[in-house]
């Protein structure tokens, strides 16, 4: 008896993951009516640690052990991928519109890389440094801060800023998955969702003990629980599993090629929803969309490289192309 073909089931996975991340920016918007980012975040949150628990719970009491041996770096860095990203990203998406949130998101695989080359000294490929240079220049031509005065989108400028500065804690957090070996997807993901959650509700208590935000009021809560629901549920822990999915199934490069539907899909929900775009979005939009097809060329030959080598391919051509792959 055949075993079924896993792909279509893979890409099935993937178009959910990102759609989620799409539609999060559009119900986000709304809700930070209701609820200010710091508590949003800690209830989104919340939710998604509850489900990450019970995913846990038939894998016994192993999981629990790791997350008491490794409580404290888990907890740091789940506090810069949950916390410090999470709010930004929301008083990022506080001063601009959803479709931007969404197309800064899709440039972090090419700063993940300029991260790697800054602190681990890999340098990228020359094609994922032309596709990073591209996305960020699509980036500035989205926010306004190329071109802005022909749209309204110049205003948007300080919150893109904040966004993107935002993905680097997710960077620093995704980067921390090598540090633990011992856990799987599902664990680094439940346990730096578990770990953290006193540090979210900690900097939720104190930053309303200061001032710096408000507590949502019993009348806000009742207005926005339903898009609560979704945000804690589907892209904090439904997208986060299919997008897991999708990669085991496909393959990394695929996974990052399918973040081109994050904007994208951002985008069609907002011209469904009766907002269009502006020429300076839809030109900035194709340049990061671009700018990511270029990264995943660049990142399908340099995982391409060691293949060739050991099939006795071309030398000089191995080592032009693999002193710069990642």
């Amino acid at each position: 008896m055949s075993t079924a073909n896993p792909r279509p089931l893979g890409i099935a996975a993937l178009l959910l993951a990102t759609s989620g991340w799409g539609a999060m920016f559009l119900v986000g918007k709304d809700v930070l009516h209701h609820v200010e980012p710091v508590w949003l975040t800690l209830i989104r949150y919340s939710m998604s640690a509850l489900l990450f628990a019970a995913l846990l719970l038939p894998r016994g009491a192993a999981p629990w052990r790791k997350l008491r041996l490794h409580a404290l770096p888990l907890a740091l860095r789940g506090a810069a991928g949950f916390g410090v990203f999470s709010v930004m990203l929301f008083v990022g998406l506080a001063h601009s519109v959803p479709s931007h949130g969404a197309v800064i998101v899709a440039t972090t695989p090419m700063t993940t890389q300029l991260m790697r080359w800054a602190f681990d000294g890999v340098r990228p490929a020359r094609l994922a440094l032309l596709a990073t240079a591209l996305a960020l220049a699509g980036v500035a031509m989205v926010s306004g801060l190329l071109f802005g005065g022909a749209s309204s989108a110049g205003s948007t400028l300080f919150g893109d800023a904040v966004a993107f500065a935002g993905t680097l804690g997710w960077i620093w957090y995704t980067r921390g998955a090598a540090r633990f070996p011992a856990l799987d997807v599902v664990e680094y993901s439940a346990l730096t969702v578990l770990a953290s959650w006193p540090l979210l509700l900690a900097g939720a208590l104190l930053a309303t003990a200061f001032g710096a935000s408000h507590a949502p009021s019993a009348e806000g809560l009742r207005l926005s629980w339903h898009a609560l629901l979704f945000v804690g549920l589907v892209p904090s822990a439904i997208s986060v599993l299919a997008f897991n999915y999708g990669v085991r199934t496909l393959g990394a490069v695929t996974g990052t090629a399918f973040l081109n539907f994050v904007p994208v899909s951002a985008l069609l929900m907002g011209v469904a929803l009766g907002k269009l775009p502006s020429a300076n979005e839809l030109a900035g939009m194709a340049m990061v969309v671009g700018g990511l097809l270029l990264h995943t060329a660049a990142s399908r030959r340099a995982a391409a490289a060691p293949a060739a080598r050991a099939a006795g391919g071309n030398t000089a051509g191995y080592r032009a192309c693999g002193a710069s792959a990642r």
